[in-house]
C-alpha cells in the first residue's frame, strides 16, 4: 500500500471532523470520552450582520476552551466583549464546567481577560518579536 501526504490551504468541515473524531477516539481509549460540546454566540445588528462573537467548547472534564472572541472595531469599548465572554461562561457553568482557558497575544486582549478574572499560566516570549503569546485560565463560579 502507498501513502501520500498532500498540502491544502484549508480543511473542509468533513475533513476537520475526521481529525477531531480520530483525536477523540485516541483520547477516549486513555481517559474516557471528552464529551465536547461546541458553543457559539454571535452579536448581530438589526440587519443580521455579524459584529462579534465568541466560540469554543466545553468537555466532560469541566473545562471551557474559548477558541475565539471578536468584536468589531466600531463596537469595542461598549461592553460587548465582556457580555459575550460572560454569556459563554454562563452556558459552560450550566453544562457543569468549573474552569475556562484560552490563549491571547499581548498585543491583543491579555489585559482584557485579566480584568475579567483570568490569570496567565504560560507565556511564549517573542511570539511575534517584541510580543508574547499567553495562555490564561479562570475558575468559573455561578454569577
Amino acid at each position: 500500500m502507498t501513502y501520500e501526504i498532500n498540502f491544502q490551504e484549508t480543511l473542509t468541515h468533513d475533513e476537520q471532523q475526521i481529525l477531531w473524531d480520530g483525536i477523540e477516539t485516541a483520547i477516549s481509549a486513555k481517559v474516557g470520552k471528552t464529551g465536547r460540546y461546541e458553543l457559539c454566540f454571535l452579536l448581530r445588528d438589526e440587519q443580521g450582520e455579524i459584529l462579534g462573537g465568541v466560540q469554543g467548547n466545553c468537555d466532560n472534564w469541566g473545562w471551557l476552551w474559548i477558541d475565539s472572541l471578536w468584536v468589531s472595531e466600531s463596537l469595542r469599548g461598549q461592553g460587548f466583549g465582556k457580555k459575550l465572554l460572560e454569556t459563554i461562561e454562563d452556558k459552560a457553568i450550566a453544562l457543569e464546567c468549573t474552569h475556562s482557558h484560552l490563549t491571547s497575544f499581548t498585543f491583543q486582549a491579555v489585559d482584557f481577560y485579566k480584568g475579567l478574572g483570568y490569570a496567565v499560566f504560560g507565556e511564549l516570549a517573542d511570539y511575534p518579536q517584541g510580543h508574547s503569546r499567553c495562555w490564561l485560565k479562570k475558575e468559573l463560579v455561578d454569577r
